[in-house]
């Protein structure tokens, strides 16, 4: 009995280690496509309203595949943060001031997380005519991203993420696997 449970522990651990590794890997190679917009996830803003170091570095990254044309639009997806923000305006304040044209950039202000910015993102992209997506984040995100955002109907999602790493990325990458499968199992 005991060989049994020590087995399926490390089954388990095995699994956990194998999924965290394909999150690894897939977050850290961009699939770059042209895509009719790109959707940047939000991320906390500062007490001062600036965008923290880590929503700087997605936004920078939108701002780069913007230039290479990868897309025309960018939506700019967040919630009210406790520090008080619309992160969703101050992510496309600071794309204005990094030279994005304003008519490019559509605010999703009820982007409180990741499923809902999926959801928010088909809802806009739908009305006008749009079909393919990319999801720009952090690199451990860009796996469920991707799978959120074909379970609300896209069929082309690419993915850029940001260069930005942090050692809490480590916990980052825990709360990701479990985030996973609670996205890939629940009822939409």
């Amino acid at each position: 009995m005991k060989k049994k449970i020590l087995f399926l522990i490390m089954l388990m651990m095995l699994w956990f280690i194998g999924h965290i590794a394909v999150i690894v890997i897939d977050g850290l190679n961009d699939e770059l496509g042209y895509a009719d917009a790109a959707v940047v996830l939000g991320n906390k803003v500062e007490l001062n309203g600036e965008p923290s170091v880590r929503l700087k570095n997605r936004l920078d990254k939108a701002v780069e595949l913007y230039e290479k044309k990868y897309f025309k639009y960018i939506i700019v997806s967040g919630g009210i943060g406790k520090e008080g923000y619309d992160e969703a305006k101050v992510m496309k304040d600071y794309l204005v001031g990094m030279g994005i044209p304003g008519d490019s950039i559509i605010v999703d202000s009820k982007g409180n997380n990741t499923f809902m910015t999926a959801k928010n993102s088909k809802e806009i992209m739908t009305k006008s005519d749009f079909s393919s997506v990319m999801v720009i984040s952090q690199f451990y995100h860009i796996t469920r991203c991707k799978l959120a955002f074909r379970r609300v109907g896209f069929e082309k999602v690419y993915a850029g993420h940001s260069s930005f790493f942090q050692i809490k990325d480590i916990y980052s990458l825990i709360r990701e696997f479990f985030g996973y499968y609670k996205y890939l199992f629940m009822k939409i």
